[in-house]
């Protein structure tokens, strides 16, 4: 397998390319996303792909969009990606594109911790809170918080980075009423999505989701839900608090790339083939975990 580092459909008009996303519009209320192979570290997009990550995804996204349904409901269209797109495109998009409604994303990352760990860590050691949230002293890296958390962000442009914020400078941000309804919808989705990968030995540590509103001002779950490029899965057996938690994700890559001479901006170092290989084996390994027979 070569993988698919970008797309390229004639058919549809191209909007606009993401990190690992791109975005083409079927018509004025539809949109296209194919799911490349592309993957980013350090907010540098890897010059070579992971043969088969965008059907990971794609894959994962669809499972728990259906088995959230009840919370919220989610931007898919009932029709099939391939029926939008040429006959000679459709190996494009067979198994890694959702044809979802065109709504307008809120401007912010709905962020939800259940574990301390990544940039909340960091902003504990100094603040005894996470992103404005009181936390009790004494708390371990990679320790269970004692109640969940919603921590949001703001997105940034590509090549940036997202910045932690406030719920109070979220509420001013996209309004008191919606900033309500995106929290509590964020802990109820994260909850029962811990719950679920909980019985199946895995820990959702944390992750984010991102939403729109529809023409009648419903919240609707967008984008991609619970992977591993936007959340932190740990195996259970092994989390240990106190101590860095294996995860299934591209640590490996980031690993790799910090024992490297490279200032972490363009152009990327060329990844080994046993990189390439381990971290595509942690993505599908998780995608097998929490899926199981309807992978």
């Amino acid at each position: 397998m070569s993988g698919l580092w970008q797309s390229s459909l004639h058919s549809l008009p191209l909007i606009g390319r993401g990190k690992v996303r791109d975005m083409y519009a079927v018509d004025d209320n539809r949109l296209l996303i194919v799911q490349s192979d592309r993957i980013s570290a350090f907010d540098v997009i890897m010059k070579e792909p992971l043969p088969g990550k965008g059907a990971v995804l794609t894959a994962m996204s669809h499972f728990w969009f259906s088995h959230l349904a009840h919370v919220v409901k989610n931007h898919l269209t009932e029709e099939a990606p391939e029926s939008v797109v040429a006959a000679d495109e459709q190996e494009q998009v067979i198994g890694r594109a959702m044809l979802v409604q065109r709504l307008k994303p809120l401007p912010i990352e709905a962020v939800c911790r259940g574990y301390l760990i990544g940039s909340g860590w960091k902003d504990y050691q100094r603040t005894n809170s996470v992103c404005g949230v009181s936390l009790p002293a004494g708390l371990p890296l990679a320790g269970k918080l004692p109640e969940v958390i919603f921590t949001p962000a703001t997105k940034a442009e590509q090549g940036e980075h997202d910045e932690n914020i406030s719920y109070s400078q979220m509420a001013s941000i996209v309004g008191t009423d919606t900033a309500e309804k995106v929290r509590e919808t964020t802990l109820r989705l994260y909850r029962e999505a811990a719950e679920y990968a909980l019985a199946r030995g895995i820990i959702i540590a944390d992750t984010k989701f991102e939403f729109a509103l529809d023409d009648d001002g419903e919240l609707i779950l967008i984008d991609e839900a619970l992977t591993p490029d936007s959340s932190r899965f740990w195996p259970a057996e092994s989390w240990q608090a106190g101590h860095n938690p294996a995860s299934f994700d591209k640590q490996i890559l980031r690993d790799w790339l910090e024992t490297l001479d490279w200032d972490k901006s363009p152009p990327p170092p060329t990844l080994p083939p046993e990189i390439i290989a381990s971290t595509i084996a942690k993505y599908e390994d998780i995608r097998n975990r929490l899926l199981g027979d309807t992978a």
